[in-house]
């Protein structure tokens, strides 16, 4: 049974990639926000072969960072992390609201970076692990309305390939994922009965595909958007 850590697991994206994961019965070890949310997902994936933990925490503040961490280390070292934890808020660099931009970092970037820093260790320790940051298309080609979210999600990009650096050697693989739009709670309300854009479970599926390879090779990024382009 292997340690898969998941930050934003309640819904969207992160739900996905638990049930994905759960199926093969490994130990999901999941986080996010909202508790109440965040237990009855945790409930729903029990119904599988998969051992289960959640912990709610706010990821923007270190000390909660650090006490998931904890959490998640009481079950030995992660085989996977995926940081999945973000949110989205459209501005413009010129006129959005003063704090945006330090909001989308704490959110999109530092979660992941001070969550990566508290388990990496013991991925090192045990010479084995992989982890995936969930990244957007926005931290590959900036965009009109883009402002605070495309900046963090360029330096996630940054931060990821720096990761990959530095943990080649020790048999940790790193991947950025970088999806188009994907049908979760930040398209509420749209009608993608033409299947104008993508599944969570879409995601999920290439996510798990580059966890299933031998440890000689790694999928470095996974660019995955809408058949009919982006939005």
């Amino acid at each position: 049974m292997k340690n898969i850590v998941i930050t934003g697991a309640a819904r969207g994206m992160g739900k996905a990639i638990a049930e994905k994961f759960a199926l093969p019965g490994h130990r999901l070890i999941l986080c996010s926000k909202t508790e109440t949310t965040l237990a009855q997902t945790a409930e729903w994936l029990k119904q599988s072969k998969a051992e289960v933990h959640f912990f709610a925490a706010d990821l923007t503040v270190l000390k909660e960072v650090k006490a998931f961490a904890r959490f998640s280390l009481a079950w030995g070292a992660p085989f996977i992390l995926i940081n999945n934890a973000g949110t989205y808020v459209p501005g413009n660099c010129i006129d959005e609201p003063e704090g945006n931009l330090e909001f989308m970092l704490k959110t999109n970037l530092f979660s992941a970076y001070e969550l990566t820093r508290a388990l990496v260790a013991a991925m090192i320790e045990n010479k084995q692990g992989h982890i995936f940051n969930i990244s957007s298309i926005a931290g590959l080609q900036a965009y009109p309305g883009g402002g605070g979210y495309s900046i963090s999600k360029f330096a996630m990009r940054g931060f990821t390939e720096n990761l990959r650096q530095e943990l080649m050697n020790k048999n940790i693989k790193v991947t950025g994922v970088y999806p188009g739009a994907v049908f979760t709670d930040s398209w509420a309300g749209f009608d993608n009965s033409e299947n104008r854009i993508m599944l969570p479970a879409d995601i999920a599926d290439m996510i798990f595909a580059a966890s299933q390879l031998s440890p000689a090779a790694v999928v470095e990024d996974i660019i995955i958007r809408p058949q009919q382009g982006d939005l």
